[in-house]
């Protein structure tokens, strides 16, 4: 969608320097950009990048001098440069139709504007909102809930009962709704733990290809608003994650933990049943949080198991050191053995 350099600067709040009347249509990287494509510049040191680039308007901060460029001055260029893309790269949309190969119960409800694909599968009593797109082979277990203008891409399963709110998208393979993993050991056999619960996703959630999100065994799992789950992502039954958060890839909750608001999990974390991380807690990568754990607010974790950052940092240099110790300790015991 083509916008000007003013309607951008209007959009982002931004002090436009240079062409208002150039046209803008794209976003690219500064080596890959055409004339009418925005770039960003966060850094000095790709100062020479974007000088050299074919782009004709970037958005940078205003302590950065590009002569030769239309810029729109914001604080934060990367966050001004992702939102000019949510309005340049604007999805596109789908025509509005019912694909013949798709099975829809006689009492499930959707509402207009409803583009559904090849092989949809749409159970008894289940409601579609306004404006949702339903990729092929998507299956909506009895009733499901789907809001307004959400994305389900090819292969996406949603178990009975599943309820996503609006502007909710769902990548290919995604499984939310499945059972939680949850087994009693007596008499032998392991007896399996009622899953009876359901899964309620907030609006403006993300949820990568092939993540699995459970039901809660006798309550709800929650994922709350602004949610971003990365691909391969495991959320167990009766989690709940807190507005904002965000779940890099292969990460794993166990049952019944809580992550509070704008909490930041990086790739292959591992966190135990019952535990907690408060607001702005942040677990870096392979960090592992055992069953129970508390994580404070705002804190930083690492390693397993995980602690303070600063912590890890002094445990990490000792632990780099241990050859180089064990070789001192030998030499010790070999010359205490020759003095006796």
């Amino acid at each position: 969608m083509n916008h000007t350099a003013a309607e951008l600067a209007h959009y982002l709040g931004a002090r436009l320097r240079g062409d208002a009347r150039a046209t803008i249509s794209g976003v690219a990287s500064p080596e890959r950009a055409r004339a009418t494509d925005l770039i960003y510049l966060a850094s000095p040191r790709h100062r020479e990048r974007a000088l050299a680039s074919a782009a004709l308007c970037l958005v940078a901060s205003p302590a950065l001098d590009i002569p030769g460029k239309t810029v729109l001055e914001v604080a934060h260029p990367k966050l001004g440069f992702a939102k000019a893309a949510a309005l340049l790269l604007q999805r596109p949309v789908s025509p509005v139709s019912i694909h013949p190969t798709a099975i829809i119960a006689p009492d499930a409800t959707l509402a207009p504007e409803v583009t559904v694909g090849p092989f949809v599968v749409i159970e008894d009593g289940t409601s579609v909102g306004a404006g949702t797109s339903l990729g092929a082979f998507c299956f909506l277990g009895r009733g499901a809930f789907v809001g307004e203008g959400c994305c389900l891409h090819p292969r996406v399963t949603l178990y009975a009962g599943a309820r996503l709110g609006n502007r909710v998208e769902v990548h290919s393979g995604a499984v939310i709704g499945s059972d939680g993993f949850g087994y009693v050991f007596g008499e032998g056999r392991h007896w399996k733990f009622p899953q009876i619960g359901t899964v309620e996703i907030g609006d403006d959630v993300e949820i990568g290809a092939n993540a699995t999100i459970d039901r809660g065994s006798l309550e709800t799992t929650h994922i709350r608003r602004g949610v971003k789950i990365d691909n391969l992502v495991q959320i167990a039954h009766n989690v709940e994650i807190g507005e904002h958060s965000i779940l890099a890839a292969q990460t794993g909750v166990s049952g019944s933990s809580t992550l509070g608001k704008g909490v930041v999990v990086g790739g292959q974390v591992g966190i135990a049943d019952h535990c907690t991380l408060e607001d702005g807690a942040v677990a870096g990568a392979q960090a592992g949080i055992p069953s129970g754990k508390t994580i404070r607010n705002g804190q930083t974790v690492w390693g397993t198991p995980a602690r303070p950052l600063e912590k890890f940092k002094r445990q990490y240099a000792w632990f780099a050191r241990l050859p180089e110790l064990a070789q001192r300790v030998r030499t010790l015991e070999e010359r205490r053995t020759k003095e006796e």
